[in-house]
């Protein structure tokens, strides 16, 4: 029982690797992610702020994860063009970038006022 769980883990470690090393845009999402939460560390983010960022980036990264896999098993299914292939790689990507827009709005609606609280005062000497 034991080693299967350490083995789920193991399998699971790869799979996250694997993501990392071969696709440009889980490259990108972890870099931002990044900095979102040094810039949350920056600006004292609240427990609910640092919730919904939580929450956001975790939900690019595994969509990521999961438009990986999709694609990769549609690649193992068939190599030839087929339109129900391309729906299904579409849509997936499709959910990746849907939650990476609504992240930078959830990061908009936290961040901006707090850039604005420090950059007015300058402005408005």
């Amino acid at each position: 029982m034991r080693r299967r769980l350490t083995s789920s883990f193991g399998y699971a470690f790869e799979g996250i690797k694997y993501v990392l090393k071969t696709q440009p845009n889980m490259k990108i999402h972890s870099v931002i992610g990044l900095f979102a939460i040094l810039a949350g560390f920056f600006f004292k983010l609240s427990e609910a702020e640092w919730l919904a960022i939580v929450i956001v980036i975790g939900f690019v990264l595994i969509l990521e994860v999961v438009n990986t896999a999709v694609e990769t098993l549609v690649d193992l299914y068939t190599e030839e063009y087929h339109h129900l292939a391309k729906v299904s790689k579409d849509t997936a990507a499709g959910a990746v970038l849907l939650m990476a827009i609504v992240s930078v709005v959830v990061g908009l609606i936290i961040f901006l006022p707090k850039i604005w609280d420090m950059i007015a005062p300058l402005i408005f000497k």
